[in-house]
């Protein structure tokens, strides 16, 4: 059976056509149902057009190949793929929402709803990449919304996973992507790096907040190259109003060498999530793209390079954690600061791409009115910020690595996990003040932290002062 000849009404393999919904140019998406389906099912089938083309054939492999070892709620759940020598179809979860794609029709955006929109995007890049798949072809038509917001990803055609065979590399030997979206190394034929994903982010970003493509729709290799060396107008050259911590965002993305963007989909959400705490550069302040001279040895430098081929999914995310520390400034005991300062630096020491997450919880009361001053009249959250700040100095981070948070909850456990988990955080490192009889009674925040958090959490204590 061809899929040219596919109908409404037909069954294939159990599995009923009911209507078109989307034809591409390398397949056609069917809305079908099966009996005890529990949700609403589509399949993609490829138009092959007598198995003539190659790249239809070869990306159905490759996804066919990855969508099965995913899960989650950033990717469309898998249900059967059929045999590609008689007809090849993958049925999938239909994603409820809508598809980014729609967003253009308004664009530019507003920035607050940008900023939201890559957050929740770079959250499903995160998710996809710490399953070992580089998706390598991020777009607009790509992502789908969930009515909550939440992104989820589709169409892995092109995409890369760690520990599988890359059939796109070894059968084709041109750039493989779409033209407004692939990153440089793609250009030179780099599948392995997930920051690639980034980049093509950073480009949606650009697209939804200024109307404009920052390297327009290149449709030869020789227009694809020149995002090796020709950087793209700021954003605040098309809108004085454009804000700056947006600006450092996109054009960080958007760096031709993968090592100045953000390390992880993670430190990217992270950001956007907190404007606040971005660390500004001389890219927010742009007006202008680089000179002659800059673009001429950019330009060099690509032809002198080799990109790492060593590279993976699974590595980068190791070499860029997010790390969250969490401080209680209530306590003074300088033996227990000292001991989480020496584990914070062990962590980051291991780890230089490492974002460091310092936070403190100020207590609120469940019931009452809450007190915002000290017996000083100094405000507390501004008092516990500098003190916060005051505990890492001598950690000496980069300040686009470091971000400093003070938390108001009554329940300061709770509100440590939260912050944790909304935003990727790998490893929590949290203070034990050792035991007594009350914190044996009602539990200890750490020991809240470690029951509750998702990820790994170290538990540190001061070290017992030695006799005079």
């Amino acid at each position: 059976m061809r899929n040219e000849s596919l109908r409404a009404g037909m069954t294939v393999d159990g599995f009923r056509l009911d209507e078109v919904i989307h034809r591409g140019s390398m397949a056609v998406l069917w809305s079908v149902t099966a009996e005890g389906a529990p949700e609403p099912l589509v399949m993609k089938v490829p138009r092959l057009r007598d198995f003539d083309d190659p790249a239809a054939i070869v990306g159905f492999e490759v996804e066919a190949m990855i969508l099965p070892t995913l899960s989650g709620p950033h990717v469309p759940r898998f249900v059967r793929a059929g045999d590609l020598s008689l007809q090849p179809y993958i049925v999938m979860e239909r994603i409820p929402g809508v598809s980014l794609r729609s967003r253009l029709d308004r664009v530019p955006l507003p920035y607050d709803e940008v900023a939201s929109i890559g957050a929740h995007v770079a959250t499903a890049l995160h998710d996809l990449h710490g399953q070992r798949v580089i998706h390598l072809d991020v777009k607009p038509s790509n992502v789908m919304l969930r009515d909550d917001g939440e992104a989820v990803l589709i169409d892995y055609g092109l995409s890369r996973h760690d520990r599988l065979p890359d059939l796109l590399a070894e059968e084709f030997h041109l750039p493989i992507g779409t033209g407004p979206y692939i990153s440089p190394e793609q250009v030179r034929q780099i599948r392995n790096d997930p920051r690639s994903d980034l980049f093509a982010l950073g480009v949606v970003l650009y697209l939804l907040s200024t109307g404009e493509r920052p390297f327009g729709n290149p449709t030869t290799v020789h227009g694809l190259r020149r995002r090796l060396y020709r950087d793209p107008r700021p954003p605040r050259a098309l809108d004085p109003k454009y804000p700056d911590w947006l600006q450092e965002v996109v054009l960080k993305c958007l760096e031709v060498d993968p090592r100045d963007r953000y390390g992880t989909a993670a430190q990217l959400a992270f950001g956007l999530q907190h404007p606040e705490q971005i660390a500004l550069t001389a890219r927010s302040r742009r007006r202008s793209r680089d000179g002659l001279g800059a673009v001429a040895r950019r330009y060099l430098r690509t032809l002198g390079t080799e990109p790492d081929r060593r590279q993976s999914a699974e590595g980068q995310l190791a070499r860029a954690p997010i790390l969250v520390a969490a401080i209680d400034l209530t306590q003074r005991s300088e033996a227990l600061n000292d001991a989480m300062r020496a584990a914070a630096q062990d962590l980051v020491g291991a780890a230089p791409g490492a974002r460091l997450a310092c936070l403190t919880v100020l207590k609120t009361s469940r019931l009452g009115m809450d007190v915002h001053v000290d017996e000083e009249g100094r405000n507390l959250h501004l008092r516990r910020l500098v003190e916060l700040q005051h505990w890492a100095r001598p950690l000496r981070r980069p300040p686009d690595l470091i971000t400093y948070h003070v938390l108001e909850a009554p329940d300061a456990g709770s509100a440590i996990v939260e912050f944790a988990s909304s935003n990727n955080a790998d490893q929590i490192l949290v203070g034990s003040r050792g035991s007594s009889t009350l914190r044996r009674y009602l539990g200890s925040v750490s020991s809240q932290v470690v029951a509750q958090a998702g990820c790994t959490v170290t538990v540190v204590k001061a070290r017992p002062q030695a006799d005079d």
